[in-house]
């Protein structure tokens, strides 16, 4: 069996990099790239070496599966029309601009016998694979995802932008529907919100709070997971992290007798900090190496498309929430 071929529609800034690392990928090979910027796609064609195609049509004939990397409203088109010719698609987060939008997808592509992949790179971060033996019914969680301010994506909030990734990603550690959403958030520099907040609280009991902004000094990308078994602390940018727990035979300090102290080394003495230390694995690698794996028929979706609508599903619900504490703000200044 020859390898997959796979085109990558769109190469802004994400679709660039889905390019480059496809094109050395083993397993696969990149059969072209499309972009409707006619001057990009030459560019990132010519930056890359590999052939830049003059259409969707022209990326589409001749491949396997397609990468949808173009701006989130035309996710659908791109991967409908990828779809109805029998190719197996990666769509990029959001997975659509509206739920319909995203079962439309789902459906066609389910009728057609081809695989729907959502692209919640974040699942693939070294820091959250290395810690998954670790995880054990998580309690409370709380996510802080803030990035300096680009032009980019401001055609959608924060929410959809950079919240969705950790709204993912603490559905999955918890493993429970959502029960509730609370959030709230301020449009700053854009006629959507920059900022934003939000408490989810799951069915079982957990807790996450989520935090997201896109116009900060500084990037940060951390998760942290409290559970009874003890304390995770990940930074998701560097790929790394701790666990946290009691050493063992250690007491908890509370059931300690009043006179029998911790010692003069405080937690030290009865805690333990294991480390957390990922592959080295670029996230983006190993989200296309379960693709081509998907495609190849060696292991379902790692997320499937079903999975990529509940993450819009559950933004969406965040987002609504943001719209009607600004109106009500609004209405009580007035």
């Amino acid at each position: 069996m020859s390898p997959p071929a796979i085109a990558v529609v769109g190469v802004g800034a994400l679709g660039r990099h889905h390019a480059r690392v496809i094109r050395d990928l083993e397993g696969v090979s990149l059969s072209g790239i499309f972009d409707a910027d006619a001057a990009r796609n030459r560019k990132i064609g010519d930056d890359l070496g590999v052939r830049a195609c003059s259409s969707l049509e022209e990326a589409l004939s001749g491949s396997d599966a397609v990468v949808v990397a173009t701006s989130t409203n035309a996710h659908e088109e791109v991967a409908c029309a990828a779809i109805d010719r029998g190719l197996h698609v990666l769509v990029e987060k959001p997975m659509a601009d509206s739920l319909a939008s995203a079962d439309r997808i789902v459906n066609a592509a389910e009728k057609r016998g081809v695989i729907v992949q959502a692209g919640h790179v974040e699942r693939f971060n070294p820091a959250v694979v290395a810690a998954r033996p670790y995880l054990d019914q998580p309690l409370f969680l709380e996510s802080h995802r803030l990035a300096r301010f680009t032009p980019r994506s401001l055609e959608v909030a924060v929410v959809l932008d950079l919240m969705i990734h950790d709204l993912d990603l603490v559905s999955t550690l918890t493993g429970r529907a959502e029960a509730s959403v609370l959030a709230a958030g301020a449009a700053v520099l854009s006629p959507h919100a920059d900022v934003a907040h939000a408490r989810v609280s799951f069915e079982g009991g957990a807790v996450a709070n989520l935090t997201a902004s896109r116009i900060s000094q500084r990037r940060v990308r951390k998760l942290r997971v409290w559970q009874p078994s003890g304390y995770l602390s990940l930074d998701l940018a560097a790929g790394d992290g701790h666990f946290y727990r009691l050493k063992d035979g250690a007491t908890a300090l509370g059931e300690r007798p009043r006179m029998e102290p911790a010692g003069p080394e405080g937690l030290e003495s009865v805690v333990e900090r294991i480390p957390i230390r990922g592959n080295g694995t670029e996230p983006l690698a190993a989200e296309l190496a379960s693709f081509r794996d998907a495609v190849c028929g060696r292991a379902p979706p790692a997320v499937s498309g079903t999975d990529g609508r509940k993450a819009l599903e559950l933004s969406l619900a965040v987002e609504q929430q943001i719209k009607e504490h600004v109106a009500h703000t609004r209405s009580a200044a007035s």
